[in-house]
């Protein structure tokens, strides 16, 4: 049987959330959702003092970032001007940040293509 895979971004983690939930309740069994962004790791999971400089870079602490490879990178990210909070705004990436991945037969892929712009989605 021919799979047909479908990449979707979406905006906001809800609706693709949603698309993913209606998706499996039309019987489509592989399907993932996945925040991707500019820098590596999930982000900060605990607060932060900066007093206490328990942090490894700027990056780390304005972008939410984590850099396993090293402090330079940290150090490279720091260099954004979102990292600085001096950004106009005008480079912020407000594009489709969520990621649903998912497989489906070949002669349902139309259907899910449907489901997933129903939601906001971008296939």
């Amino acid at each position: 049987m021919k799979e047909r895979n479908i990449l979707a971004g979406f905006r906001m983690l809800d609706d693709a959330e949603k698309a993913a939930d209606q998706l499996k309740q039309a019987g489509f069994e592989t399907v993932s959702v996945d925040v991707i962004g500019q820098y590596p790791g999930g982000g900060v999971q605990h607060v932060m003092n900066p007093i206490t400089s328990d942090f490894s870079s700027l990056g780390n602490l304005t972008l939410g970032a984590n850099f396993p490879s090293g402090r330079d990178a940290g150090i490279l990210a720091a260099a954004d001007p979102a990292a600085s909070g001096m950004s106009d705004g005008g480079q912020d990436s407000v594009g489709r940040s969520v990621l649903l991945t998912c497989v489906v037969p070949e002669e349902r892929g139309d259907e899910a293509v449907r489901i997933i712009r129903s939601c906001g989605g971008e296939a």
